[in-house]
């Protein structure tokens, strides 16, 4: 089976086609960085690096850009996050911007997601956003008013058939005060004129001004992938207005389909209610990570599809912890069996095995990236190398090979929830195996002390020991 993926503009299934072969544009909504990222961006962002990765594992060439939001973004009150941000911590809004932009790095290296090829930033785009807004002005789709430009989207007949929401049916007054610079309530600010006193501003041909938030993602996704995206990316929540804004600006200004298909992830619950900043009920990543191995935080994730809303909950990750125990406990065994495996050949059975688990996880991600059956898989798989391991004293040296072979494939490369690397095992194995022989000797010598020192300091660095009566086995976590 073809990768198919849900296409929100046609709101199906469709088989995936780049627009040019072998290659794929991805452009990606990425953060406002005005404060710490929380579980609901690791969902986001957790996906999106999966499904990077898996068109990269099928042979595509994929350029990923995630942009970086530092300037324009505006909440209802009509104020800029990001000056909001710099108030709150009495900070230059560069500096805020530098701070949580850091911070939202290193939550993603630590939760394992790869960087994207490129991460522009809007504030380092206003030239190109300018030169969208007099396309836009040009071709007759924006006006201009005492220093702002306005997108007017009566002007272009498809407005709404990415969200579903009619022109008509947008009530003035409804969500924000009415202004007064508008044909109509729907229509978007391309570019705002600057007030007095306002620190973010730069100087366009309406005077001085900032970008409106909407301007940025298609300037930049342009610049980088072209008139026409293989695929867009962001939260369901991005689906109406942003998405339908950029949409309908970069189509207006190019006279081209903007985007081939159109990928949303859904959100983060907690109690029923979406997980966010503004509702002050989120827990940040690096709080998440004080308490769960990154590899549980992104299995938690996983074990829900994309498009799912997701609920967090101490019992849920709890469970997603057990079940990586699971996964990686195979895994470790099957490391620890390579040390005395035999030089034998596989078993057809157990070939057979492998290649049915790895078909079933292949099509699982083939169907939309199904990650909680792909993961499910993993569980099947799991069990059967269990097995297969209490069953013979001496493992084939081939059918170890296999196994991890096929862990570090679908576990590793795809989903990226193993912590370690078979190379790395080994390069550290004779070490932590002096260690426990020294331990053992303290323990016959009863030096009980400082071998329960060595204990804690192995497990501080994940490194657990079971003492048996056939001697000590350990395991790394």
């Amino acid at each position: 089976m073809s990768l198919r993926v849900y296409n929100t503009l046609t709101r199906s299934l469709e088989e995936f086609r780049p627009l040019t072969e072998g290659r794929v544009g991805m452009y990606v909504c990425g953060p406002t960085v005005y404060d710490h990222a929380h579980i609901g961006h690791a969902k986001s962002y957790i996906s999106f690096d999966v499904i990077v990765r898996y068109l990269r594992y099928l042979g595509y060439r994929v350029r990923y850009v995630q942009n970086i939001t530092d300037v324009g973004h505006l909440l209802e009150t009509g104020e800029d996050r990001i000056l909001v941000g710099a108030a709150r911590e009495r900070v230059e809004p560069m500096e805020l911007v530098e701070k949580y932009m850091r911070s939202y790095f290193e939550d993603m290296d630590a939760l394992n997601v790869v960087r994207p090829n490129i991460s522009p930033r809007a504030s380092g785009h206003i030239p190109e956003q300018i030169e969208l807004v007099i396309r836009l002005l040009e071709r007759g789709y924006a006006y201009e008013v005492n220093g702002s430009v306005y997108f007017e989207v009566s002007k272009f007949k498809d407005y709404g058939k990415l969200s579903g929401r009619r022109v008509e049916d947008q009530e003035p007054g409804a969500r924000v005060e009415v202004n007064p610079e508008k044909r109509h309530p729907a229509d978007f600010a391309l570019w705002k004129r600057a007030e007095p006193g306002h620190i973010m501003r730069w100087r366009s041909p309406w005077g001085w001004g900032y970008p409106g938030w909407h301007t940025e993602c298609s300037a930049m996704a342009m610049k980088y992938l072209g008139e026409t995206l293989d695929i867009h990316g962001g939260g369901m929540e991005n689906i109406f207005p942003h998405h339908e804004c950029e949409k309908a600006q970069s189509e207006a200004a190019t006279g081209k389909p903007f985007v081939r298909y159109w990928l949303h992830n859904n959100m983060v619950l907690v109690n029923g209610t979406k997980m966010s900043k503004s509702l002050g009920n989120y827990t940040t990543i690096k709080q998440a990570l004080e308490r769960y191995r990154p590899e549980q935080i992104r299995l938690f994730i996983l074990m829900s599809h994309y498009r799912s809303e997701l609920d967090f909950s101490e019992e849920a990750i709890v469970a997603a912890g057990q079940g990586l125990n699971r996964l990686h406990g195979a895994y470790r065994k099957l490391l620890q069996r390579s040390r005395h495996a035999a030089e034998k050949p596989m078993s057809d059975s157990l070939r057979a095995m492998g290649e049915e688990a790895k078909r079933r996880f292949l099509q699982a991600m083939d169907d939309d990236f199904g990650t909680p059956q792909a993961v499910a898989v993993l569980f099947d798989l799991s069990r059967e190398v269990h097995s297969y391991l209490d069953g013979v004293d001496a493992p084939s040296m081939e059918a170890i090979s296999y196994l991890l072979g096929l862990y570090e494939e679908l576990a590793g490369q795809i989903l990226g929830i193993l912590p370690f690397s078979r190379s790395e095992s080994r390069e550290l194995a004779p070490f932590i195996d002096l260690i426990v022989e020294v331990r053992a000797e303290l323990r016959r010598n009863r030096q009980f002390e400082l071998a329960d020192r060595i204990r804690r300091r192995l497990g501080e660095l994940g490194v657990s020991l079971r003492d048996t009566p056939e001697g000590t086995e350990w395991e790394m976590a």
